[in-house]
């Protein structure tokens, strides 16, 4: 339904989904064929981080494993921080999503066997103690991605306002209501350049990750953790955000900017190099290059400094030229681009933020602190990883959790509804800026000092240099908000400056090393207390 009010749009839906990935998507083709649903995303279905993912999705799908198998493995990659109800919860319901998504057209790599039946292809990856990884080659998320896409444009309940990114929630509290539930939010059409209405009787942040608050990364440049900062100044709780994972293997080349080489090329027998040839991992982990990510990262990390070399390199190439054709098409198209043979020789790799292991605090229905206020997949904490992710169980928590709140939602949708009058967006006392300088010049300093003193290795020395800096880029931000109409890059900065803010206070409290959070300065886990999650509150 749409009103027209003094020129301006505004939207009411029952439900509206900000993120259009594997999680908001999957939960809009879940809800009921009557609900009306908003799906507002930045940009076509190539902008956000499921389009980019390679590996596959992990799920319980041969004989030979078991649920308690997979539990197990993601609790220890997780370092003591994971919550087995959540782990259990997403393990238990991964191969009946496995099947929806097959039911809805999915391509996934099949073996044929020698009596001519066939079964999925599973890979296995680092902190997999079995080949359990189901995958479409060696481009899952866009396989997934683009069947999710065809879906929803298919189903008339759904409409997709691309070109949007959401600006603040809308909650009771703000509108001086007595109860503080969202009921919308603000989005910035970037297409028209003006802030438009959506007001909803649910709300769904699917906005994924944070990482491009650092100067490499895996993601795309979308990832800027609007949901996250989003829900934190709406009110909600955040938490573990020192847990952010980088992957070990981006391919090292000026213009691959943010080329992955999935885990699965070391699943499949890939070896880690230095530049003069030898082998390394093993001198760091028993499990060689099949360790966690977090082990591998770090020792690629140390590797470089203490050579001074730019980058490490992965080798496949004593595999069958044929069999890495067919089985990483995609990435082996992709190197040759860079002038890298895969089937022939190592290729450069160096580590890139990639995955953000804390976020939005939420129950197993993806309820926030706020009374409908829902957060699903990489923008949400769930319990599901602890202070480390393991390989490919990111896509398995954007659909088991969509599928619980959606669930959730259809009965709250059930309950009798009026709708509150809300407020249209205010630009009576802004100006268009004369000094746009302002924001790219903030943007590239929170990136370099996030690289720099919040990264891989960290110290108290440099977590204080990083917290003085968001600081005051913080209060220039704010001041800049406040008086200039909002942009797109302004409205990223914005976000991804409180993210920084809320990563560098956890990372000041954890008084130790674990998982993802390495510190020179407490270099060891802290077996002597109780394991904690950090947890912040507005």
């Amino acid at each position: 339904m749409i009103e027209l009010n003094n020129n301006r749009q505004s939207f009411r839906h029952d439900v509206l989904i900000i993120g259009g990935g594997a999680a908001g998507l999957s939960l809009a083709l879940r809800l009921n064929p009557g609900t009306r649903v908003a799906v507002i995303s930045k940009g076509r279905e190539n902008t956000g981080s499921t389009y980019y993912a390679q590996g596959g999705i992990s799920a319980v799908l041969h004989s030979d494993d078991s649920f308690e198998s997979h539990i197990e493995d993601t609790m220890n990659a997780g370092n003591g921080l994971c919550d087995e109800k959540a782990v259990r919860f997403a393990v238990e319901h991964g191969p009946d999503n496995i099947q929806w998504l097959a039911d809805l057209g999915v391509p996934f790599t099949k073996d044929t066997h020698k009596d001519g039946s066939k079964s999925y292809h599973l890979t296995r990856e680092g902190g997999h103690s079995h080949r359990r990884v189901i995958h479409a080659a060696d481009a899952t998320g866009r396989a997934l991605e683009t069947t999710l896409i065809n879906h929803a444009q298919h189903n008339k309940n759904i409409e997709l306002y691309d070109q949007h990114i959401a600006v603040d929630l809308i909650t009771g509290g703000k509108l001086g209501l007595k109860h503080n539930r969202c009921i919308g939010a603000y989005a910035f059409n970037k297409a028209r350049g003006r802030v438009e209405t959506f007001q909803a009787r649910c709300v769904i942040l699917a906005t994924g990750g944070a990482n491009k608050v650092y100067l490499y990364t895996s993601n795309p440049d979308g990832s800027t953790g609007d949901g996250i900062a989003m829900a934190w100044r709406a009110g909600c709780r955040v938490a573990n955000m020192e847990f952010m994972q980088f992957h070990p293997t981006c391919l090292y080349h000026p213009k691959a900017k943010t080329f992955l080489l999935t885990e699965a090329l070391r699943g499949e027998g890939g070896k880690l190099l230095l530049p003069s040839g030898e082998r390394f991992m093993e001198q760091f982990d028993p499990r060689g290059e099949l360790a966690p990510r977090d082990i591998v990262a770090r020792a690629i990390d140390y590797e470089m400094k203490r050579l001074g070399a730019e980058c490490m390199y992965l080798d496949i190439s004593h595999k069958s030229a044929a069999f890495i054709t067919s089985h990483f098409p995609m990435i082996y198209e992709k190197c040759k681009e860079f002038g890298f043979d895969l089937t022939r020789e190592p290729v450069p790799v160096v580590p890139a933020a990639h995955y953000t292991c804390g976020g939005i605090m939420t129950d197993l229905n993806g309820q926030t602190d706020i009374e409908n206020l829902y957060a699903i997949g990489e923008t949400s904490f769930t319990g599901l990883h602890g202070a480390n992710r393991m390989a490919s169980n990111s896509l398995l928590e954007c659909l088991v959790f969509a599928e619980s709140a959606a669930s959730d939602i259809r009965n709250k949708l059930a309950e009798k509804h009026s709708w509150d009058k809300i407020r249209d967006w205010d630009e009576s006392r802004v100006t268009d800026s004369d000094e746009e300088v302002v924001v790219s010049h903030n943007w590239d300093e929170l990136r370099r000092f996030m690289w720099d003193y919040v990264g891989i290795v960290r110290t108290n020395k440099r977590l204080e240099r990083a917290r003085r800096r968001v600081d005051l880029l913080l209060s220039e931000i704010e001041d800049y908000y406040g008086n200039f109409r909002i942009t797109a890059d302004l409205l990223e900065l914005r976000n991804l400056a409180v993210v920084a803010d809320l990563i560098i206070r956890c990372a000041m409290e954890r008084k130790e090393s674990r998982g993802l959070h390495y510190t020179l300065d407490y270099p060891d886990t802290d077996d002597t207390q109780p394991v904690t999650n950090t947890i912040l509150k507005p």
